[in-house]
């Protein structure tokens, strides 16, 4: 009868899955999520394997509690995540707060429908009804470089292109643009 290639046991507190490899020495790890895996060749007993881990029982805990901790201390490092309404809530804010420079170019007079998206390529856009997308990960970044993506998009009200007139108005509210862009082209694929 054959040995079924993979078994999940339980030896001394220890749990761990039992796979049949053509290995030379029974081989015991801890993975990176915490589970115990070992392998050995199908010549040698299960009983010889449910001994070599039990010996190892405290190896075995000692890795797990590193391994434990080492994913505590990165979650731990991790910023947490606003939800979208949090991003969205924060950007009405900031479109609030430079609508009335672009109040007389926006269609109708009125303030722009503003949303929040997971964009892959941008960090915003303007639709040509005038309708400002925002890239949801633009509130982990620094204010002022919210701060240029919001002017940025505010300005394509007036001038729906990249020219020179463009970026004239960008310049208008934000003198130090080009260092908040440059930041952004250097810095955005790490958000």
């Amino acid at each position: 009868m054959a040995l079924p290639r993979q078994q999940t046991r339980t030896v001394a507190g220890v749990t761990y899955t039992l796979t049949r490899r053509r290995v030379r020495n029974i081989n015991l790890r801890v993975r990176a999520d915490g589970s115990v895996a070992a392998s050995a060749a199908p010549r040698v007993s299960v009983m010889k394997v449910d001994a070599f881990v039990a010996s190892k029982a405290d190896w075995v805990r000692s890795a797990q509690a590193r391994v434990a901790a080492r994913r505590e201390q990165e979650a731990a490092q991790q910023p947490e995540l606003p939800t979208r309404a949090e991003a969205l809530a924060h950007i009405q804010v900031l479109c609030r707060a430079y609508y009335p420079q672009f109040a007389a170019t926006c269609p109708g007079g009125h303030m722009p429908k503003i949303a929040v998206r997971d964009m892959t390529t941008r960090w915003g856009s303007c639709s040509s009804a005038g309708n400002l997308n925002y890239n949801w990960k633009l509130v982990l970044m620094p204010e002022r470089v919210m701060d240029y993506v919001v002017i940025h998009e505010l300005a394509h009200q007036k001038e729906m292109n990249h020219s020179a007139r463009f970026y004239a108005v960008v310049a208008q509210q934000m003198p130090d643009y080009k260092v908040w862009q440059s930041w952004l082209k250097e810095h955005g694929r790490e958000y």
